[in-house]
């Protein structure tokens, strides 16, 4: 009797772990791509490939240097092993593709300055980034069951998952370099349709004022209020509309920081790879589906009537019955779902920072 209470216990504990602790599937993957890494590094030398007669190199291109690529493709995974030719192949294409992607690049198969800037970087660094990684893995408590949404900074990626199912996914704007975006966890309590911006005192006083003191009318061109004052400094809020800087629809999780998710009018931004724009707040390039997301089980909206919430003119809060937990995370290295090493640019030096401890 003892022992058989003894191993519910043991079984109970197992499971508040696993529903709650670190991404062990995440950790023990990427500790398989150190080791991997570690091999080579013991195996093969890494000189720096050169561009020399082409500042470019495309599909049917013919270069001595394509031959070095190509062997480095293979090393590095991208590549199966094939017959040695200096020709920019269709195959090649492929893993040149591949490569690009896992490092959040342009997939164009355009071999250029930012592939051969990856492609030169030393497995040595490449090791130190993923354990850098894994220890932040190992601090991490995330929730692993339920619903829950992740926003990884240097992606520039929202996930929606339910339970291990990844169910919704998007590109982000995130906070450029000197208003970054902060790592933290909570949980998502409201959704806000066609909110007010309030604007936050920094910007305020840093770019409002300015503007306004160049042009009398630029609070009205802008459709802003001042709606009181605040230790000398106007309160500023602009008025729901297709330019509110917050788009039609936030999403808030109470913080400190005074981060949320939203909307934008700067639907272009998307377009590039690189997105670190924003003052701080995250923007989502696929709002809507978030929301029809968070509210199925709510009753009373539908498409349409999301859609019409999102264009009203007019605020409406709208609680969630369950909160959902958010983590914004800073993974600069991880394996992607099929099975992949993916590598991404140290936007706010955090790895830097982290290895100079």
């Amino acid at each position: 009797m003892k022992t058989h209470l003894l191993l519910l216990i043991i079984l109970f504990i197992c499971n508040i772990v696993s529903a709650q602790g670190v991404d062990e599937k995440q950790y023990r993957n990427l500790e398989k791509a150190v080791s991997r890494y570690e091999k080579l590094t013991n195996k093969k030398d890494w000189p720096k490939i050169v561009l020399s007669d082409k500042a470019v190199l495309k599909l049917n291109d013919t270069s001595k240097v394509i031959l070095a690529i190509k062997q480095r493709l293979e090393v590095l995974g991208d590549l199966r092993r094939g017959r040695d030719k200096d020709v920019y192949t269709p195959r090649m294409e492929a893993a040149v593709k591949q490569f690009q992607l896992r490092h959040g690049l342009d997939d164009d198969g355009v071999i250029g300055p930012a592939f051969m800037k990856a492609i030169n970087m030393s497995l040595e660094k490449r090791v130190e980034q993923m354990r850098v990684n894994m220890d932040r893995i190992r601090q991490d408590t995330i929730d692993m069951t339920g619903t829950r949404i992740v926003a990884n900074i240097p992606e520039y990626r929202l996930y929606v998952y339910q339970d291990s199912k990844e169910v919704l996914t998007m590109d982000i704007v995130v906070g450029k370099i000197t208003n970054p975006t902060i790592v933290f966890s909570d949980s998502l309590e409201n959704v806000v349709f066609s909110p007010y911006w309030n604007v936050p005192p920094s910007i305020v006083k840093d770019e409002i004022l300015p503007q306004m003191s160049k042009n009398s009318s630029y609070l009205k061109k802008n459709n802003m209020e001042i709606t009181g004052t605040e230790d000398g400094i106007p309160t500023i809020r602009q008025k729901p509309g297709p330019d509110n800087s917050l788009g039609n629809v936030k999403f808030l999780f109470p913080n400190k920081y005074n981060i949320y998710f939203h909307d934008t009018p700067a639907k272009t931004l998307f377009e590039r790879k690189n997105r670190a724009f924003s003052h701080g707040c995250i923007r989502l390039s696929q709002p809507f589906e978030l929301a029809k997301y968070l509210l199925k089980d709510q009753p009373g909206w539908s498409d349409i009537s999301i859609s019409k919430a999102m264009n009203a003119g007019t605020e409406k809060w709208v609680k969630l019955t369950q909160p959902v937990p958010v983590s914004i995370i800073y993974y600069t290295a991880w394996i992607d779902s099929s099975g992949l090493v993916n590598f991404r640019d140290d936007i706010y030096g955090h790895d830097q920072e982290q290895l100079s401890f």
